[in-house]
């Protein structure tokens, strides 16, 4: 029995060390997908988020609000949701990143640099292809708030790992 449980941990990690970085890879697919977008699509889609956010609100609160109160608050809320949308997919990113990392059994400081400094440079390779884009442009103060959802997701994965590696996945280790 002792060995049939080995052979199992080691077909395990085998299988999932190489498929762990398939979710890493489509985010990244899909975060150039959306910078590779032009300016007037990108922006009518957020847009169009921002309008349904709206929406679900105010049929969330009971409330009945003209086509004009409608826009204000689309139009208020329309840049915040832009960049929550850069936080949101870099979070991701961040983790699909770091866990496959946790696989490999990369683990500590090296683990959170890496899993950190991988996210930030495709941020940055995200922003210098928005250059190419027209109607869009690269932005610094947009790698800073990729960056947020970066550590927010390199920590949450860091506290995630940790925790399974001390309870749920222990006898994998």
């Amino acid at each position: 029995m002792k060995y049939f449980i080995q052979y199992i941990k080691k077909t395990l990690r085998f299988l999932l060390k190489p498929l762990s970085f398939i979710p890493a890879i489509l985010i990244i697919i899909m975060i150039f997908n959306f910078s590779g977008q032009e300016g007037v699509r990108s922006a009518s889609l957020s847009r169009w988020v921002s309008t349904l956010i709206v929406r679900v609100i105010n049929v969330l609160r009971g409330r009945v609000y003209s086509p004009y109160q409608l826009e204000n608050m689309v139009t208020l809320i329309h840049p915040y949701v832009r960049k929550l949308a850069h936080v949101t997919e870099f979070f991701l990113l961040a983790v699909s990143v770091a866990l496959p990392m946790y696989v490999m059994k990369i683990r500590g400081f090296f683990h959170t640099f890496l899993s950190f400094f991988i996210c930030v440079m495709v941020a940055v390779l995200d922003e210098y292809h928005q250059t190419f884009v027209y109607g869009r442009s690269g932005s610094p103060r947009d790698v800073l708030i990729d960056s947020i959802g970066i550590l927010i997701g390199v920590i949450v994965t860091r506290i995630l790992g940790f925790v399974g590696r001390k309870t749920i996945f222990r006898w994998l280790a």
